[in-house]
Parts: structure tokens; sequence; C-alpha cells
């Protein structure tokens, strides 16, 4: 009788710890996406064009996706297709559901795929596969994922003299070549949408590439600095301004009333 007890007691021992597993699970999947409503809120008028939504016909390219807002973009703007890419889906267990079953309710094409941003050949094989016509997608869309695209060569001397680069990098802090990656985004795109946590004490929970998380203020100043000189750089959170190189001592203190900004940026010859 007793052995039969402790059997008893292993096995619902083992459903409850199932459960509370699955419950933690589905608060995560919800966090997901209360998350993306939330953000595309705050990004949404970064597709504005001439002050009106116009992404009717349009292609759209989610780097770092979290399949959720691919979803919701297709729903509010109904653009033609939207392509998300991201190291590991395999992290949202809705994301072959939500592929297949947003057909049903979605005008938009909706593609999911597990690629990095620098897997060029892979990028390029699922353009063939999704028939894209045009060399370029309208809308290159990069939320919360900027400092993910780090690789450069460890800084954290820069920021600590006494720093030694270990053989496992755990204590070293990957640089952000802005050049490099925002060259590589404007072959991607017409129009890359950046939106990023502005909040460098904050823990990065997420990280799946390049070590050192969210950019610094130096950082940020270097970054902007560089690409308002080359590119148009319009903000639209937390206000909407045009940024230009001249006025970012003014601009960059503005940032900081927020924990995440938003701004786009395109080529110069936009402007005209």
């Amino acid at each position: 009788m007793c052995d039969e007890n402790n059997g008893l007691n292993r096995r619902l021992s083992e459903v409850l710890t199932d459960c509370k597993k699955e419950k933690e699970n589905l608060k995560i999947d919800l966090e997901i996406w209360t998350d993306a409503l939330e953000a595309l809120s705050e990004i949404e008028d970064a597709f504005k064009k001439d002050g009106k939504f116009k992404l009717r016909g349009k292609t759209v390219l989610d780097i770092g996706t979290d399949c959720v807002k691919p979803l919701y973009i297709a729903l509010k703007f109904k653009p033609n297709k939207i392509i998300g890419i991201n190291e590991d889906l395999s992290v949202y267990s809705f994301e072959a559901d939500l592929k297949q079953k947003s057909k049903l309710f979605a005008q938009t094409e909706i593609g999911l795929y597990t690629c990095s941003f620098f897997d060029n050949e892979t990028l390029e094989r699922i353009k063939k596969k999704e028939n894209m016509s045009k060399k370029r997608f309208d809308f290159v869309l990069v939320s919360k994922t900027l400092h993910h695209l780090r690789g450069g060569k460890c800084v954290a001397k820069e920021r600590d003299e006494k720093h030694k680069c270990r053989k496992d990098e755990r204590c070293c802090i990957n640089g952000f070549e802005e050049q490099v990656i925002f060259e590589r985004l404007l072959e991607l795109g017409e129009r890359v949408i950046i939106y990023e946590c502005f909040d460098p004490t904050a823990e990065d929970d997420d990280k799946v590439r390049g070590r050192g998380g969210y950019f610094i203020i130096d950082e940020w100043k270097r970054i902007l600095g560089r690409l308002s000189k080359k590119y148009e750089v319009k903000f639209v959170r937390p206000k909407n301004f045009q940024l230009h190189s001249e006025d970012l001592e003014k601009d960059v203190p503005i940032l900081r009333q927020v924990d995440c900004i938003c701004f786009y940026v395109e080529e110069q010859t936009k402007r005209m």
C-alpha cells in the first residue's frame, strides 16, 4: 500500500510539474503576442510615406522576427508579402500554426524562415522561393534586433583599460560595424525601420549572437552620427524629427526620455 501511495504521489508530482511548465510556456507566448502588439503601435508611423500608410502591394522583410508582428501588420495594413527571418524559430511554438492558419483570414502572404541576416545565400534562396520580383523589399523591419548584429572586434578595452580578452570571449564586448550593417540593410530594402531598446543597463535576455548587449549612449552617438552624414534618418519615437549630424548633440538627449526608440533610414535621394 505504501509503495502504491508513493507511486501515485510521484505521478501526481510529475503531472503538477508538467502543468507548471505548460502554464509558464503559455505565459511566455501571451507576452510575445502582447509585446508585439505594443511594439507595432510604436513602430507603425515609420511605415508612412507622405503622411499616409502605403503598404498595399508592398513587401516587408522582418529581420529577427517574433512571428507575431508579421500577422498584425498583415491584418492592419495588407501588404502583398511579408517574409520573416530569425536565427532560431524553434523558440516560437506557434510559428507553424500561425503561418498556415493566417492563410484563412489574411490577404497577405506570410513566409517565416530560420535564416541568419548574415547568410546571404540562404536569404537569396528564400527570396527566389517567395517569387520576389523586385531586387529589394519596400520595407525592412529590424525590431529589437539591431544589437544582435554585433560582430566587430572586441571593444571592451575602450571601456576598461584592464580588460583582457579570454578565449571563451565571455567578458568581451563585440563592436558594431554600422557602415557594413546598414549598407547591407539598404541593399535589402528601400526603407530600413529600426526599433530598439534604449536602456544599456537592462539585461539582454534574448541574446542570440554578438556579445555586448544593448547599445550604450556613446555607441548611439557614433551610429547615428555616421548614418546622418550618409543617409536620411528620421525618428518617429520618442517624437517625429529629421536627424541632422550637426544637431546630434542636441537631439540625442531627447532619446533618453523613453525605453525604446524608433527611426528609419533611407538613401538620401529619397529626399527629392
